[in-house]
């Protein structure tokens, strides 16, 4: 087992797996039948005991509700991340839209997101056909979200206005070396922070990927781009994106782009749509 074998299954996985392509039966507009919804993913590994699982654990980073990848796998060794990079026709639409996500976009929001979960758990089951013990923490059932105004039993240190899951997909990208958060609190990889994305934990060891950053928000040029773009001004230069505004946002989404839901307006037509600037 090596990180070669992996980015190369990973690559396989993508081009075989149906569910990427718009079709017919996913009750969407006509003139969106044949769209892709994501480019070939980005992969990354980090180190399942790395330090900064722990620093995610306080209050005021994540919190204690975030789970370790050794609570979820006790076995686990290495973090396998990758980004799904939102394809050209998915960024160009969404780069147009002004006061909601556009269709395109909604679509991947949700039957992308569907596609990504099949994917990580045909994934999954190549590392198990292999003899190697996987967990995908997002198809777990001990996995929770967390929004503002509900608690989790036996934290009470979760704020009103406090916003995640017990397991940071974001979080765990920028442990493998995948990228550093913007001021949208999105991710900026080498393909940009547009797309999505998945992480599994596996019981083989793999040497971490070098990280080539030492600070959170060190891809960030706080160009302001991203704020300009938010249709709900929820985004400034000295606090970043606040969830309490956008969340309401998206919850909003709900009936504007009914049945799905969406909006990453600040993750397209910015200088970090597809790259790192």
């Amino acid at each position: 087992m090596d990180k070669e074998l992996i980015r190369q299954a990973a690559a396989e996985l993508y081009k075989q797996l149906p569910g990427n392509i718009l079709d017919e039966a996913m009750d969407i507009l006509p003139e969106h039948v044949g769209t892709r919804m994501f480019d070939e993913p980005l992969v990354g590994f980090g180190g399942a005991d790395d330090a900064l699982f722990d620093e995610y654990k306080k209050v005021g980073v994540i919190g204690p509700w975030h789970m370790s990848p050794a609570e979820w796998l006790p076995q686990a060794k290495t973090v396998v991340s990758l980004f799904f990079p939102a394809s050209l026709e998915v960024r160009q639409s969404n780069r147009r839209a002004k006061e909601k996500a556009s269709d395109l976009w909604a679509y991947a929001r949700i039957e992308g997101q569907a596609f990504i979960g099949s994917y990580m758990a045909a994934l999954q089951g190549w590392f198990r056909e292999l003899g190697v013990e996987a967990c995908v923490p997002a198809l777990d059932p001990r996995w929770l979200a967390v929004r503002a105004g509900e608690g989790i039993e036996g934290y009470p240190e979760i704020r009103e206005d406090t916003y995640g899951s017990n397991w940071s997909e974001r979080h765990a990208a920028y442990v493998c070396g995948l990228g550093t958060f913007g001021l949208s609190k999105g991710l900026i990889t080498e393909k940009g922070m547009a797309g999505r994305f998945g992480s599994i934990l596996i019981d083989a060891k793999l040497a971490p990927d070098l990280r080539p950053y030492s600070g959170i928000y060190d891809y960030c040029t706080r160009c302001g781009a991203c704020i300009k773009r938010c249709p709900v001004a929820a985004i400034d230069l000295e606090h970043g994106k606040d969830h309490t505004v956008c969340g309401p946002f998206l919850a909003l989404s709900r009936t504007l782009l009914a049945p799905r839901y969406g909006c990453g307006l600040c993750q397209t037509g910015v200088p970090c749509e597809t790259r790192i600037p």
